[in-house]
């Protein structure tokens, strides 16, 4: 819509310039809520619930704090790194992305030479929302024992040095874009990233306790399907946002995610039962993660029969990987709290080389690139082309993973794991708060060593003043009978 004012004069209404899209802005940025809600609270609340329950306030908080911080980066210097003007084949040169003729001006990929219908502020937030993503995922490796003050210093490292090296080369116009290798919304740039990192900052930290690793059940498995389900269904703005408009391909990316997930589910729950005798709740969550993982790549520009099979390879692949591989002395020599190596590391190999092979012409031109298919469609080199891009983001996150980690430890003198006593003791000796407020896990082991009162700067442990809220009654007894100093408490009439 525009006004004119004069015989040479045409002003653009400013709330309908004549680049936007109403419908794919409002799909963009519905699609990166989906996204965000992945982080916040989907995995927040999955990695609560997976962990020992002296862990969860730490691993939830590992993934909170990441959200926020990866934002602040990403707007200041982060985003055009990624998908800026080229600096070097690799990354972008850094910028601010905050200025508000920015913000409003329509979205462009100034090195990829693409542009969208939508204004570069919607771009800006969806990108961020994978990017947070990415480092919420490598955490999974680091739960119950990285130091959060290292935490605190890795996040900004890792996304400066890592993450935006690998959204420039794929995504933002460098050379494996360049090269053509697909990756449709992150297998390569978020998953074989995240769980590479995740691996190798896994050994530079060291092991969770003896104790912790034998004994390693989930605090609440329920919790942990409230969170795998938002995962599964935000994924539908994981992938259907990826054609960065509401097209028919974005529609065939939100079908082929949830076909190949159902189908990874169904075979890893099969593989439990062949090989275990019993279906397995934490297996089932495990196959729903490696399914998603694998159809990442390949969201829309396979057909629904190779969603299909993407299902069955991460579903049988990875399994092999956690069960056989993964229980040699060599992998278990790198604690890996949440598996993310064989979930995210494994998956992303099987969907871009299954993306390599299945690929198909009508799905590679509804997606706007010009790639001839994979090699069931007479197009072999894909194959190739994968592979090539899948060692050049291993080969860089080794690297660079290794050198933040050094850089954090030996120059600016910040221990990567906790202390014994905050090992042992867990979230309450690392943030003074319990997972569970009525009942006081945690606390009970400080007791056992040192008063409360030492842990909170002598100040007396029965001072109300000073209390912790909900102290009183605890969670699954009954506050009319109990336990008081090791001896019965007679039990209290009721009055009605």
């Amino acid at each position: 819509m525009t006004d004119k004012t004069g015989p040479n004069t045409t002003v653009v209404n400013p709330l309908a310039p004549p680049w936007l899209d109403s419908g794919d802005n409002a799909w963009q940025l519905t699609a990166g809520t989906f996204v965000a809600f992945q982080s916040i609270p989907g995995l927040v609340v999955l990695y609560a619930g997976w962990v020992k329950h002296k862990w969860s306030i730490n691993s939830a908080f590992m993934a909170f704090y990441a959200f926020a911080a990866v934002l602040i980066c990403w707007v200041l210097w982060g985003y055009r790194m990624a998908f800026g003007y080229q600096m070097l084949p690799i990354v972008g040169y850094p910028s601010i992305s905050v200025d508000i003729g920015h913000q409003l001006n329509q979205s462009i990929l100034e090195t990829a030479v693409l542009d969208q219908n939508f204004p570069q502020a919607s771009m800006v937030y969806f990108q961020f929302v994978f990017a947070a993503i990415t480092l919420i995922l490598i955490a999974g490796s680091y739960l119950c024992r990285m130091n959060f003050t290292a935490w605190m210093i890795f996040v900004p490292l890792w996304l400066t040095f890592s993450y935006t090296i690998g959204a420039f080369s794929i995504w933002g116009g460098g050379f494996l874009y360049q090269r053509g290798v697909i990756d449709y919304s992150g297998g390569y740039v978020i998953h074989l990233s995240s769980g590479t990192a995740g691996f190798v900052g896994a050994w530079w930290i060291g092991p969770r306790l003896p104790a912790d690793r034998a004994d390693a059940k989930p605090s609440n498995i329920t919790l942990m399907l409230v969170g795998a389900g938002i995962l599964w269904t935000g994924w539908n703005g994981f992938n259907g946002g990826d054609p960065y408009a509401a097209s028919p391909d974005a529609g065939v990316a939100v079908l082929n995610t949830n076909i190949a997930t159902a189908m990874s589910v169904l075979t890893w729950v099969w593989m439990d039962i062949i090989f275990f005798g019993k279906p397995s709740v934490i297996g089932a969550v495990q196959g729903m993660i490696t399914g998603l993982v694998a159809i990442t790549p390949a969201a829309g520009v396979v057909a629904g029969w190779g969603a299909i099979l993407l299902g069955i390879g991460s579903g049988t692949v990875p399994w092999v990987s956690m069960n056989v591989l993964g229980k040699t002395e060599i992998m278990r020599h790198v604690d890996d709290t949440l598996e993310v190596f064989h979930t995210h590391f494994v998956g992303a190999i099987v969907g871009g080389i299954g993306t390599g092979l299945w690929a198909t012409v009508p799905g590679c031109i509804a997606f706007g690139i010009k790639n001839p298919g994979g090699a069931v469609f007479g197009n072999g080199k894909q194959v190739g082309i994968q592979i090539y891009g899948a060692l050049f983001i291993i080969a860089w996150n080794i690297v660079w993973t290794s050198l933040i980690m050094i850089f954090i430890k030996y120059v600016c003198r910040v221990p990567l794991r906790m202390t014994e006593e905050q090992l042992e003791i867990g979230d309450f000796a690392v943030h003074g708060e319990e997972p569970y407020t009525f009942q006081y896990y945690n606390r009970s082991l400080i007791e056992k060593r040192q008063s409360v009162a030492e842990i909170h700067n002598n100040r007396p442990p029965s001072d109300p003043e000073n209390s912790s809220s909900g102290e009183g009654v605890i969670m699954g007894k009954d506050p009319y009978t109990g336990e008081k100093n090791g001896e019965e408490i007679q039990p209290v009439e009721k009055h009605e």
